[in-house]
């Protein structure tokens, strides 16, 4: 009789929406998942502060997570608890013990990701961590192992589904900011405290996680300028559509001219054309640019607890399989000094709009002060600034590339004229 091998024990932390999914799924799916790996997968644990989790057997349930990482019968650790610790501790503790382990905790991978990536190179485990960015979207694996022959010139997408339902409702259907929130809050996108995402730190901490991976070098979280979509106006809705575009919370690395690396998010004019304008409600979606494969562009669910499931139980398969055969998979690749550009020198175009005088000469002043700054027009749209405005107009001047410090120079520079009545609002804006 064949004895049947000693299956893979996994123990998954944090029992949340992510992970009830992910247990249901390791055990509905056993035994083709254990087909798959090549030896039997079986859920031996489930570690959780609350003494009865709904849906997970009480058999499994286990308050001691600091004992449960470090079992010898467990083999990979699954690390759904979020925050930086425990959840650092727990995951570095595993790792010690010999455990492989799979992570979605973006915020930790984006502020301590080198500690932990050197700690699996040294104990030679496994760390895997695709539903960190972009949910059930494949994009930390192609970036990983499938491009690795090609050089990323570029990554930008919208990686929070919460900003971009927002941002499409109020394009969409002409609600406000607030109404869009709250909207998103009842549906379940957004957090009662929705700071991290709509402030664009959720964002931020994904950017850091991208750039290093697409660049070869470490970027943390604190490399990112970060800007939220907290003061976008229905105003600004209304201009985009004028000028052909919608905003999106885009996260935006690249390399600059002088091979520093560029990371940044913030809400942006994204030209129709562009394949990102169409992502809709909350979808995430990550447009590579490469040196030879040209552009990619990879879509679907960045969150929810199905999508973002499968993404992390498609991670433990593989940190198996490599058990299996007594090998790590890839390791970090930063093997580039870290060299972050500095966000002044970062070029972009730029949507300005300001209220100001409507009588003879002042668009010649306005366009003079932009010379001045070496900031060049592209195109300038002026309408009426209300029905309550009386000899004012309103001006949207689109730019050409420029850095962002001459850009907020001229921003400086202009709210000091008196022909500009109000502050001056400025948009970033995606393409050539």
């Amino acid at each position: 009789m064949t004895k049947r091998p000693q299956p893979l024990r996994v123990a998954l932390l944090g029992p949340g929406v992510v992970g009830k999914k992910a247990a249901q799924l390791l055990i509905d799916e056993a035994a083709e998942l254990g087909a798959r790996v090549g030896r039997p997968l079986e859920l031996a644990a489930v570690g959780s502060r609350r003494a009865s989790v709904e849906g997970i057997d009480q058999a499994l349930l286990t308050s001691d997570l600091d004992a449960l990482v470090r079992r010898n019968d467990i083999d990979l650790v699954v690390e759904l608890i979020g925050g930086i610790e425990p959840a650092r501790s727990l995951i570095l503790a595993a790792i010690e013990h010999g455990k492989s382990v799979v992570t979605a905790n973006k915020a930790l991978l984006a502020r301590h990701g080198a500690e932990l990536f050197a700690a699996a190179d040294a104990h030679g485990v496994d760390v895997y961590y695709e539903a960190a960015v972009g949910g059930a979207i494949p994009i930390i694996r192609p970036l990983r192992e499938s491009l690795v022959a090609d050089s990323v010139t570029a990554v930008m997408g919208i990686v929070n589904g919460t900003t971009n339902y927002i941002l499409d409702q109020m394009h969409t259907h002409g609600v406000t900011y607030a109404e869009a929130l709250a909207d998103a809050q009842k549906l379940g996108f957004a957090e009662a405290d929705p700071t991290a995402d709509v402030e664009g730190h959720d964002a931020a901490a994904k950017a850091a996680i991208l750039a290093s991976l697409a660049f070869h070098t470490r970027v943390t979280f604190d490399d990112v300028a970060c800007e939220g979509i907290s003061s976008i106006t229905a105003g600004d809705i209304a201009a985009a559509k004028e000028m052909g575009c919608v905003i999106k919370l885009l996260a935006r690395c690249a390399k600059a001219d002088d091979g520093s690396v560029a990371v940044g998010v913030h809400p942006t004019m994204v030209p129709l054309e562009h394949p990102l304008a169409s992502v809709s409600g909350a979808f995430n979606a990550v447009f590579v640019e490469l040196e030879w494969a040209d552009k990619l562009m990879f879509m679907g669910p960045g969150a929810g607890g199905r999508p973002t499931a499968s993404a992390v139980v498609g991670d433990v398969v593989t940190a198996a399989r490599n058990k299996v055969r007594g090998v790590a998979g890839p390791g970090e690749t930063s093997y580039n000094e870290p060299n972050i550009c500095d966000p002044g020198r970062v070029s972009s175009r730029y949507y300005l709009q300001m209220v100001v005088q409507d009588s003879p000469g002042v668009l010649a002043q306005i366009a003079t002060c932009f010379a001045a700054h070496d900031v060049s027009i592209q195109a300038v749209r002026q309408v009426p600034a209300g029905p309550d405005a009386v000899h004012e107009a309103q001006l949207g001047i689109m730019t050409h590339t420029a850095p962002n410090a001459q850009v907020r120079a001229l921003i400086a520079a202009l709210e000091t004229m008196a022909e500009v009545d109000e502050g001056v609002r400025v948009l970033r804006v995606e393409g050539e």
